[in-house]
């Protein structure tokens, strides 16, 4: 194969902050899910697997993602990530609202939709801006989501506790405001596309195989870690604590420590390669989690800070290494990751959710921890294939 030799242009500072400003916004609304969980559990009396559930029927548009990836590539849909927002802040401001179980379903379906059109071009966007500097650009594009999940279950419950659950649906006015801004923001942002490209789906995978391959085994099994904090973390500290306020704090540290860790680890994997700082990710992850569910107390919550930080912050790291192997990025191989990264995310939240029903919440998050250690072998046959810079 030819070895390909691009000229960045420098790191675009403005754009980059701007595209991880939309994420930010886009983010804050989807993060509702997990602290709104005990009102919905309690309004219309599901189980655990009925409440994962929920997670995954926003998740079933990711098996689109491919598809939106090659319409990205060819057309550029810069107005789905302007118009993003507002699509998720409308049916995710409703969820008080919902009548019946099945129309919660719609809503998150709705959701999902919007969620997978922002999340497969955003990328290729940031990397395009990034320069040489592709990891400090997706910590940067990572961070605004991640602090869009730390603070926004403190906004929700702080909604709901002012308001009411089935009358916190004025919050939608903020994303709105936001499209309408970015609209002005990213109207004249160009994007780059390539309309004759003619590869497959099929081929993508192919040619993408020796690092897809391992990395799609790592989201497995770290989906499990993810799935049990992200989705039930809430769950678990109510259950340990019965303090709600307690529950959603958690929740926010959690993710305040994987913003540190995002902008920490994508930074220093431009200068000593991806493959060694996912390698350390991977390793403290899982051990963490395991001693985070026998301590107590602050040394748990230190616990939860570090298994934050070290879980959260492989994402960049991963993102990096997916558009460095096509010189100008890609949707398409974006597409194609974040539908597998979509699909494990979905399934593994219904499995967590059965393990609770079935062995309780606490023997759940430590057989998450322990599958969490089996990420290491495939880090070490991970294989990277860089067309475009030394890094890793």
């Amino acid at each position: 194969m030819v070895q390909m030799t691009k000229v960045h242009p420098p790191f675009q500072t403005g754009k980059v902050l701007l595209l991880s400003f939309c994420h930010f916004i886009h983010d804050i609304y989807s993060s509702f899910l997990a602290p709104l969980l005990p009102f919905i559990i309690e309004k219309f009396g599901l189980s655990f697997t009925q409440a994962g559930f929920l997670s995954t029927i926003m998740q079933i548009p990711a098996l689109a993602n491919p598809y939106i990836g090659k319409l990205a590539d060819r057309r550029g849909i810069r107005f789905f990530i302007i118009l993003a927002p507002m699509l998720t802040a409308v049916p995710m401001s409703l969820l008080g609202l919902a009548p019946s179980y099945g129309v919660l379903l719609i809503l998150l379906f709705f959701t999902g939709i919007s969620v997978s059109l922002f999340h497969v071009p955003a990328p290729v966007l940031v990397y395009r801006v990034s320069g040489d500097k592709t990891g400090r650009g997706m910590s940067f594009y990572m961070t605004g989501g991640e602090l869009a999940r730390t603070l926004g279950p403190i906004s929700i419950i702080a909604a709901v506790s002012l308001l009411g659950f089935e009358n916190y649906y004025p919050v939608m006015i903020v994303g709105i405001i936001a499209s309408v801004l970015m609209f002005f923001a990213f109207r004249d942002m160009p994007t780059i596309t390539r309309p004759k490209e003619k590869s497959s789906l099929r081929g993508t995978v192919k040619d993408m195989w020796p690092l897809l391959g391992p990395l799609s085994a790592i989201v497995v099994v770290r989906g499990f870690m993810h799935a049990c904090l992200s989705a039930f973390l809430p769950l678990y500290i109510i259950e340990k604590s019965g303090d709600l306020w307690l529950a959603g704090i958690a929740l926010s540290l959690f993710e305040a420590a994987g913003v540190v860790g995002i902008l920490t680890v994508g930074n220093l994997s431009d200068r000593f390669g991806r493959k060694r700082l996912l390698s350390f990710c991977l390793v403290v992850a899982p051990i963490s989690l395991l001693l985070f569910t026998q301590a107590s107390g602050a040394t748990q919550f230190v616990l939860l800070l570090l298994t934050g930080f070290s879980l959260l912050s492989t994402t960049p790291v991963m993102l990096a290494m997916i558009q460095e192997y096509n010189s100008d990025g890609s949707s398409t191989a974006n597409g194609i990751f974040m539908m597998i990264s979509f699909i494990a995310r979905s399934a593994v939240v219904v499995l967590v959710g059965f393990s609770a029903d079935l062995i309780g919440l606490e023997q759940t998050y430590l057989l998450c921890g322990l599958i969490g250690l089996a990420g290491i072998p495939f880090v070490l046959t991970l294989r990277i294939t860089n067309r475009t810079s030394s890094s890793g």
